[in-house]
């Protein structure tokens, strides 16, 4: 197939030197109204499209996947995550998927750290108190929130957005532990002078702070159930901008609200974009629209990456971003 006759379905809207390109390069459907694909209009597109340029809102299932054409040949996905997609389902059916990985990498350790600074030291309380018309000038007890320096963070999943928070943790001070499915090589861990624990349990619960920046996949499905929970100190926070069903979200305003842990920063949500309404009540947490990866490099480098798995599909060359269901 040539490129022009290729047809491109996007499921959301793109940078828009990515639809530029892409409507040069395709026949590219655009969604320019931006909002997402129901399942009706997500079969239709499964039903007409050579690829799709799928996004994390897209819940392709394999009921959906099953009733695809024919003549749909690839879900590229604009995204690193991959858990919206039945990929095992896609495979069977003869659809390549592929993905977006490392160029959201920088942007969403950004994040990540800027929750680590802003629970402890209670930056966003302080911003409100400011726009309430409380800030009576300082004094030496007003806003105290905790010192990260010298602490110790337990990073969940060191794969690249976790070595990444590793390195500027680092910077900070902070004292390094990890655990992930395979341990990091013994060069990683010395990079970033870091902790391997086997036990997820053991770690957890001798940490300051928790940072979950593992994918999410049937095996971390609330992967920070109730009884995990239980075992954080009182003065711990937990730090999520992986996904949000890696943590029971129930279990986790329980303890919120009973004052069992000191705080959370989250980025995800397990019910996006419905936000439970506990949460927004809680002070002890800084929520954030999913943004980690929200910035002009990111999300551009992001659609570059949808083109170049695109055509070298297209021309028959090794697609480099190609998701192995059996390596998921």
């Amino acid at each position: 197939m040539s490129g022009d006759k290729v047809k491109i379905v996007i499921s959301r809207k793109l940078p828009k030197p990515i639809e530029q390109r892409m409507g040069e390069l395709f026949d590219a459907e655009l969604n320019t109204n931006d909002e997402p694909f129901s399942e009706n209009r997500l079969a239709d597109a499964l039903g007409r499209a050579d690829v799709l340029v799928s996004t994390v809102t897209d819940n392709l299932s394999a009921e959906l996947i099953a009733k695809a054409g024919k003549q749909l040949k690839m879900i590229a996905q604009f995204g690193a995550g991959v858990d919206n997609i039945d990929v095992k389902a896609a495979a069977e059916k003869g659809i390549v998927v592929t993905n977006t990985p490392g160029v959201l990498t920088e942007d969403t350790a950004d994040m990540t750290m800027a929750l680590i600074l802003a629970l402890p030291r209670r930056m966003v309380q302080g911003v409100d108190a400011l726009r309430a018309g409380e800030f009576k000038g300082w004094s030496p007890t007003y806003m105290l929130g905790h010192r990260i320096f010298g602490k110790r963070i337990g990073i969940i999943g060191m794969g690249r957005i976790g070595q990444a928070v590793a390195r500027r943790a680092r910077a900070f001070g902070l004292e390094v532990h990890y655990h992930n499915r395979n341990r990091v090589s013994p060069a990683i861990e010395a990079q970033f002078a870091t902790t391997y624990w086997e036990s997820l349990d053991q770690m957890i619960s001798r940490m300051d702070i928790i940072s979950v920046n593992c994918p999410a996949t049937p095996a971390t499905y609330h992967l920070l159930h109730e009884r995990r929970l239980k075992l954080l100190q009182p003065h711990a926070y937990i730090v999520n901008t992986s996904r949000g069903e890696v943590i029971d979200e129930e279990a986790l305003i329980n303890a919120l609200e009973a004052g069992q842990i000191a705080g959370a920063g989250l980025d995800v949500f397990e019910n996006e974009p419905e936000i439970n309404p506990r949460l927004l009540a809680l002070k002890n947490v800084v929520l954030l629209p999913h943004m980690g990866s929200a910035t002009v490099e990111a999300r551009t480098e992001m659609g570059e990456k949808v083109i170049i798995n695109i055509k070298n599909f297209l021309d028959g060359h090794m697609v480099p971003d190609r998701v192995i269901p059996e390596l998921i």
